[in-house]
């Protein structure tokens, strides 16, 4: 039960979700927008955790969780509020966070995008404009400048596809569009972003870069007799991790996985066991991370789970969600896989994209009125498998 010397415990957080009025960005325009007129997005992301402030707080739990580090993601419209415009009071904020990270004893695994863009990237047609790359490439050397002295590594993006899936197929994030030769597109554009992006920052400092893969796992159900079935398995997961990390896997220092999602194909539909579920409706299926895991062996890179987490408002399957999972991942190492890191999603209750605030993935849940942290028993739970590293 114990995880090898040197495994890195953290939380993981990401910018719109938690430091709130993120203003002159995509997401709060969409916001301000549509919310009361569609059915999506449920809440305005507003204050969220008020963590633009509350930053050393944050940072102070992280410490006792006992975590040697904290994932953290970048607002691109507060650094570049302008296009070629740098905004130097934002730039020393952030350095005020990664010092403050480090007074916490933490090490710093850095996302620069984290699905939010700046207004004016996505008033020129945002990741469908084939300029979005090079103006991707000019934000990650000059974040590169400014902060790699301060972090451990840099992911470029975080779930290029989801983004492409819910902005260009499902229509259900901004801009609400559905045309899957957008979603290729803007997929060819995450690529190309990502390459121009690990050339760029590794001018400037020899620092891991990677990205960061949500990967669902797919398969046969297990009582299907349909050999379509497991055909189609194979097809829609390669096309939700190979597709996209084979063109990159030389701009690769590391694999960041997020995993939620195992999905089991019936007759060609969709139709999961559903014994186990999430707030929010998700089969929880741990077998399905080591099958990740063990599949994304072969790229014989480092790997980080930099997302794992759960939607559990009582908070009464995370203790038990965290440790299945854990279990995987020891499985996992035991199959050689280079497993680096584990970060549970999320440190806090935070804004839940076009869900709002309502799916509760906190270790710690917020109070709506004086927004004070309050760790859930879980909390404690988790603290004391980073302390030991060991499940219990």
């Amino acid at each position: 039960m114990k995880f090898p010397e040197g495994f890195t415990w953290g939380t993981a957080m990401s910018a719109h979700q938690i430091e709130g009025n993120d203003k002159n960005c995509d997401w709060w325009d969409w916001e301000l927008e549509r919310q009361g007129k569609y059915k999506y997005p449920l809440e305005k992301s507003g204050d969220a955790c008020r963590s633009y402030e509350m930053y050393d707080e944050d940072f102070s739990l992280c410490e006792k969780l006992n975590n040697g580090a904290v994932r953290i993601s970048l607002a691109w419209n507060r650094i570049e509020p302008k296009k070629g415009e740098y905004d130097e009071k934002e730039i020393k904020h952030y350095k005020d966070v990664l010092i403050s990270a480090k007074k916490h004893n933490l090490k710093v695994h850095l996302t620069l995008h984290h699905f939010t863009s700046p207004s004016w990237l996505s008033k020129e047609g945002g990741w469908l404009n084939n300029r979005s790359a090079i103006h991707f490439e000019r934000y990650a050397k000059k974040c590169a400048m400014e902060f790699s002295d301060y972090v451990e590594n840099i992911s470029t993006i975080n779930e290029p596809q989801v983004y492409a899936l819910m902005s260009y197929v499902n229509g259900t994030w901004p801009p609400n569009r559905k045309n899957i030769f957008y979603s290729l597109l803007v997929q060819i554009n995450f690529l190309r972003a990502h390459k121009k992006a690990y050339k760029a920052i590794k001018k400037i400092k020899n620092i891991p870069v990677g990205i960061v893969k949500n990967i669902v796992w797919y398969d046969k159900h297990p009582k299907s007799g349909n050999w379509l079935d497991k055909i189609t398995a194979k097809i829609l997961f390669w096309l939700n991790c190979d597709f996209f990390l084979d063109p990159i896997k030389k701009q690769l220092d590391f694999i960041g996985l997020n995993y939620y999602f195992t999905t089991f194909i019936s007759n060609l539909k969709k139709r999961n066991i559903d014994d186990f579920n999430s707030d929010l409706g998700w089969w929880i299926n741990p077998d399905g991370l080591f099958n990740v895991l063990k599949h994304l062996r072969k790229y014989d890179l480092p790997i980080y789970i930099t997302e794992n987490g759960v939607a559990d408002s009582k908070d009464s399957i995370r203790e038990r969600f965290i440790k299945i999972m854990l279990l995987s991942c020891l499985k996992a190492i035991e199959e050689k896989v280079n497993l680096k890191g584990y970060f549970y999603w999320s440190l806090l209750d935070n804004y839940e994209w076009h869900e709002g605030y309502w799916p509760k993935f906190g270790l710690c849940e917020i109070d709506k009125n004086t927004y004070e942290r309050i760790p859930r028993k879980s909390f404690y739970y988790y603290s004391n498998i980073c302390k030991n590293n060991e499940i219990i």
